[in-house]
């Protein structure tokens, strides 16, 4: 192998370039028209133009990215993650064009790419399966006779899905028409494949998934297990390993089936076949199920029983997002190793060799609100954390003017600590999110290094339902104080303009902010004043507050307020008059108002115009529109499905009102904060 050629973009793409790099294989960086000037393209040997924006366009065009290679002279493929990942066509058609294939065959891809053909194989291989409908008969008359065979609670997912695109939860009869319907839409937009299936669905299980690894000769080992159960809508945003629930013989059982699973369809390269842990406080109203093991070992917390019933999910023939968990606990190089059993080398360890040394914890970093929004921007200003000492690893592609597109993921990078200890990596990874600056648009860092510190988590007691049962605890968590709200002002204050900190002024000045991400959205006003020498009087609800403001080496603000010390950073927004504030650790966006306003009391906002229209929250396409004038609605009705960053969202009524005027129609492209619909009648007063 001398030219790598990687079929990726992003944080994946730079990861596997250092790699190739290092192993002195040149690399060929393939993007869209959205990805021009990105860092992968730029670290890369050579790159090549793939054209279009969307991903239909570029990155999962066979015939582009077979021609990329021939072009450029590369003799090999990586896909990363994702894309055309576990394309089994994709995969056959490099291998057709005399390519070397850093995957799985195309028959192992699609042997374990399908759920339903995944389960068949496990359950040949004693892995026990949750029980559930597989078949091909997608009618759904037969999903609704299969589900009640099954029982309620039950999961539907997408046959050839990933990354919680196509799943929904149906926790009865009625609700089970619409999920099938919402899934098969999600499934065929993002994998051209509609297939459904459905299983019993546990409601409060973790999830653990074992890192695989095959060479041609025969030879399989896992390097172990990552509780992956932090989640929200149904996708993974803190990884860690080993698992605080998974003892030592429950890892070698999960470890056993696993490699069973893989020798079955005849892998080779690395793969992660994931499972869910049940604990004693589940059973299941609908029989046995197939497959089903003993407890092994480990203790639920929250019941006092087992943690040891698994049941197979799925396995994914790629490498997994996650995988730098299994990199800092093991030492090892997982895409060097994709690389040389790729080019026909053996597996460089047996299993007895692997050692697992301490803890390792990575959070994903997103372009999302604390509601878990996706949204799109400009990185107008971005910090990592001191990476200098060791244990400490940031995989992203982000730098100053970075774009974040709405036809990709959401995700902007992984944030990975390891330590002797969990407590160590915790407490290491939550400081360096604190240390890390990305602004520009909304990001989760704080929330989640609340995630983090939150007592459950620390525990090592988080389940799948942890933040649908902590969620709005962790977010009234972030809510700014009200010293932090005057630090905040100060801030932008200062960041605005160059105001003359070293004379008094006799003149006071009006400053009025508002958060449009908090939960109870309120209007903050001050007066403002300064006294010389970069002290400054504020007066805030009747009450005096003395601070100091003076600039910092690194852009930031130190800001002093009744005697407290802050750091802080303001950055002006593309909206008008917002500004986006990073105090210590928590951030938020605040807006900032015309300074020359009446004063005015903190009050609640909503009312008036925002309860008479709806306004997209994010970049997205119209895909249905449920609502038309003239009709009245319920508070939590459907009225529109939004695609954004290859998920689909619902918007619902946010009161009982009567559609006055609805904008958008199918099929459009969205802008943040465009007027969608107008109520006629507001709350209570509809028909």
């Amino acid at each position: 192998m001398k030219k790598l050629l990687i079929a990726n973009r992003g944080e994946i793409a730079r990861r596997i370039v250092r790699t190739a790099h290092r192993m002195g294989i040149a690399t060929v960086a393939v993007y869209s028209d959205a990805d021009r000037d990105a860092l992968h393209v730029r670290e890369a040997t050579t790159a090549v133009a793939l054209g279009g924006t969307a991903s239909a366009d570029s990155y999962l065009r066979v015939d582009k990215l077979i021609a990329a290679a021939r072009a450029t002279g590369a003799d090999a493929v990586h896909p990363g993650y994702g894309f055309l990942s576990e394309n089994a066509d994709f995969a056959q058609a490099v291998i057709d064009a005399g390519l070397i294939w850093v995957g799985p065959p195309p028959a192992a891809i699609h042997a374990l790419g399908s759920k339903s053909a995944a389960k068949a194989l496990a359950l040949r291989q004693g892995v026990p399966c949750l029980p559930g409908y597989f078949g091909s008969d997608q009618r759904d008359q037969t999903f609704v006779a299969e589900a009640q065979r099954i029982g309620f609670p039950l999961m539907v997912k997408a046959v050839a899905g990933g990354g919680g695109r196509g799943m929904r939860q149906v926790a009865s009869a009625e609700q089970l028409l619409p999920a099938l319907l919402s899934a098969r839409s999600e499934a065929l937009s993002g994998f051209g494949n509609g297939d459904l299936l459905i299983e019993r669905a546990l409601l409060a299980p973790r999830h653990v998934e074992v890192q695989v690894f095959a060479d041609a000769f025969g030879h399989c080992i896992h390097l172990g297990e990552r509780d992956c159960s932090v989640q929200r809508r149904h996708q993974k945003i803190i990884e860690e390993s080993p698992s605080p629930a998974v003892s030592p013989e429950l890892r070698a059982e999960l470890g056993r089936c696993a490699v069973a699973l893989a020798q079955g369809a005849g892998y080779v390269g690395a793969g992660t076949v994931e499972f869910l842990l049940e604990g004693e406080q589940e059973r299941f109203a609908a029989g046995p199920p197939q497959g089903e093991t003993a407890p092994l070992g480990g203790s639920d917390p929250r019941s006092g029983g087992a943690w040891g019933r698994f049941f197979l999910m799925e396995m994914n023939t790629r490498l997994q997002v996650e995988h730098p968990v299994t990199e800092m606990l093991t030492g090892l190089d997982l895409v060097e190793w994709q690389i040389r059993v790729a080019r026909g080398e053996a597996l460089p360890l047996t299993q007895d060799q692997v050692h697992l040394n301490g803890h390792a914890i990575e959070v994903r970093l997103c372009a999302e609100d604390a509601h878990f929004r996706p949204h799109t921007g400009r990185v107008s200003h971005f910090s990592e954390p001191d990476m200098r000492g060791p244990g400490l690893r940031f995989d992203h592609a982000l730098e100053v003017g970075t774009e974040v597109s709405p036809h990709y993921d959401a995700m902007l990078g992984k944030l990975i600590a390891h330590a002797p200890t969990r407590a160590e990596a915790i407490e290491k990874l939550a400081q360096a999110l604190d240390a890390t600056e990305v602004l520009g648009l909304p990001t989760n860092r704080a929330f989640l290094a609340a995630c983090l510190r939150h007592p459950v988590f620390r525990a090592g007691e988080a389940t799948i339902p942890f933040i649908a049962e902590h969620g709005d605890t962790l977010r009234a968590g972030l809510q700014a104080t009200p010293a932090a709200e005057c630090v905040a002002a100060l801030a932008i204050v200062f960041a605005s303009r160059l105001p003359a900190m070293a004379l008094p002024s006799p003149f006071a000045r009006g400053v009025c902010l508002g958060d449009p991400q908090a939960s109870t959205p309120a209007l903050w006003a001050a007066s403002l004043r300064e006294t010389g020498q970069g002290a400054v009087a504020l007066e805030v609800d009747g009450q005096a507050h003395r601070a100091s403001v003076s600039a910092a080496a690194d852009g930031q603000r130190c800001i002093t307020l009744n005697g407290q010390r802050w750091r802080a950073r303001a950055q002006r927004l593309p909206v008008p008059d917002h500004w986006q504030v990073q105090l210590d650790g928590p951030e938020g966006s605040f807006e900032l108002q015309r300074e020359d306003r009446s004063f005015t009391p903190r009050e609640r906002v909503g009312g008036g115009a925002a309860a008479r229209e709806l306004r997209a929250p994010f970049n997205g396409k119209v895909l249905t529109v449920h609502a038309v004038p003239g009709q009245a609605v319920r508070r939590g009705d459907p009225l529109l499905v939004i695609e954004s960053m290859k998920l689909e969202h619902t918007l619902a009524a946010p009161h009982d009102a009567v559609i006055e005027s609805v904008g958008p129609s199918v099929g459009q492209q969205l802008a943040p904060g465009q007027l969608l619909m107008s109520f006629l009648v507001e709350a209570g007063a509809a028909a």
